[in-house]
């Protein structure tokens, strides 16, 4: 009924086929259709926390994120408390191998939270925000009060009172105060003044705002 195989004979599709090919399942119509591939369930097993793979963990956050010491010690902590679970490597190696990175990276100006506090400070400033939440946002950070009072004095030297600079921004972004419509500011003014308060602008700093009568007028005060 079959034929003696010959030993030179070639290899079929099936014994040829590498571990990303499936073979085809033959639909109703005729047409040859791969079959779907079945989804990874749970979780993704965390990595082995090796000296190798925390310094390119480390190497890949630091390209795409602006860090602080505090923020890359904490990304990594995490694996190497995650692969101590998993794979049982020693927590205390792990962080001994990050705070060799740390140093490492800080000594070639991979890391530097002096600027980093600078210029997020700045930058957020731009955006309308107070220093008082600038300090809370910097703390979070893991940022020294220290670091965080240095970089507020800078922001003063370069540009004046940030607080009133912050707070106009706020004010045209959230279109309160001048930046509203004449016919609704006097209904408005509390609420203005409160919104303002909530960003954490001092009450001077809101009514300086809310009450200037035009925008230019704000505008050229500052």
């Amino acid at each position: 009924m079959f034929g003696v195989l010959q030993e030179t004979a070639r290899p079929c599709k099936l014994d040829i086929m590498n571990d990303e090919d499936e073979p085809s399942i033959p639909s109703q119509d005729g047409e040859d259709r791969q079959p779907k591939r079945k989804r990874r369930s749970g979780p993704k097993k965390p990595r082995k926390a090796t000296p190798q793979y925390l310094e390119r963990a480390a190497l890949w956050y630091l390209e795409r994120y602006a860090a602080t010491t505090t923020s890359l010690r904490r990304v990594l902590e995490r694996k190497v408390d995650r692969s101590a679970k998993v794979h049982g490597t020693d927590p205390d190696e792990g962080r001994t191998v990050i705070g060799d990175l740390i140093e490492r990276y800080q000594r070639v100006g991979l890391l530097d939270d002096r600027q980093f506090a600078e210029s997020r400070a700045r930058s957020l400033n731009a955006r309308g925000v107070s220093t008082r939440m600038i300090r809370g946002k910097l703390a979070q950070k893991g940022l020294s009060s220290e670091m965080i009072d240095e970089a507020i004095a800078a922001l003063e030297q370069e540009i004046g009172d940030p607080n009133r600079s912050a707070a106009i921004g706020y004010a045209r972004r959230r279109r309160i105060g001048p930046y509203r419509d004449p016919a609704r500011r006097v209904e408005m003014r509390e609420k203005d003044l409160a919104s303002l308060a909530r960003a954490g602008f001092g009450y001077d700093t809101a009514r300086w705002v809310v009450d200037a009568e035009t925008v230019d007028d704000l505008e050229a005060l500052n």
